[in-house]
C-alpha cells in the first residue's frame, strides 16, 4: 500500500537552507542534496520502516534517513508519512520541538 509523503513547513525550510549553504559552494552539489532528499522522501511511499528509530525520542513511529551529512526525520501517521525535519547531522535535535 503506497502511502501519502507530506512534508512540513520546518522540514522544508530546513532543507532549503541547507541547500543555501551549499550553493555558496557548489550549485551543483546544493542541487543534488534537494534531488537525493525528494527521492529518498518518495521512496517512504512503499517503504515506510526502513528508516532507523530516532535516538533522541521514544516513538517507533518516528525514523529517520541519511541524506549525505544531514538527517531526514519522519513520522509514520496511518496512511501519511510526514517529514518533520531535515537538518544537519551536527545539530543537536533536542531544542527542536517533538514531532510526536
Amino acid at each position: 500500500m503506497a502511502r501519502e509523503v507530506v512534508w512540513s513547513e520546518s522540514a522544508w525550510a530546513g532543507l532549503e537552507e541547507g541547500a543555501s549553504y551549499i550553493v555558496r559552494d557548489s550549485p551543483y552539489y546544493a542541487a543534488s542534496l534537494v534531488q537525493k532528499a525528494k527521492a529518498i522522501a518518495r521512496s517512504l511511499r512503499l517503504f515506510p520502516e526502513r528508516g532507523r528509530h530516532v535516538p533522541e525520542y521514544n516513538n517507533p513511529a518516528v525514523r529517520e534517513l541519511s541524506v549525505g551529512t544531514y538527517r531526514l526525520i519522519y513520522r509514520i501517521s496511518g496512511d501519511q508519512i510526514v517529514i518533520v525535519a531535515f537538518l544537519h547531522s551536527a545539530r543537536d535535535i533536542t531544542d527542536l520541538s517533538g514531532p510526536e
